[in-house]
């Protein structure tokens, strides 16, 4: 069974990511630094994404993910990112992972698994 957040745009949650990082101090450039981080993107191909109104499923399709995401671990909505089978719904917590530890402070170095 194909979860509905598959089938949701980018875009539609996009604001809440963005106001959640913002909330607490952050900026969206941080937001969008993370997102081309973990999915490839540039500056141009983020934006179209979000304007074209991309499916969770489409926009992680299109992307190159980082090879270091795998080191993204940790709990979202009380399950362990690591552990998630569909590859699709764990780069969408991949994601969500991101947003937290920004929201959360955590230097943008560390987010985006840098030495």
């Amino acid at each position: 069974m194909e979860h509905r957040i598959f089938r949701t745009s980018v875009a539609s949650v996009y604001p809440h990511y963005l106001a959640k990082v913002e909330r607490k101090g952050r900026t969206q450039a941080e937001l969008d630094e993370a997102i081309r981080w973990l999915t490839g993107f540039d500056e141009t191909t983020l934006r179209r994404q979000l304007d074209e109104e991309a499916t969770f499923a489409e926009f992680f399709a299109d992307a190159s993910l980082n090879p270091n995401a795998t080191l993204i671990t940790g709990v979202v909505c009380g399950v362990k990112v690591q552990e998630i089978e569909d590859p699709l719904m764990r780069k969408i917590r991949y994601l969500d992972k991101l947003v937290d530890e920004i929201a959360r402070g955590k230097p943008m170095e560390k987010v985006l698994r840098t030495a």
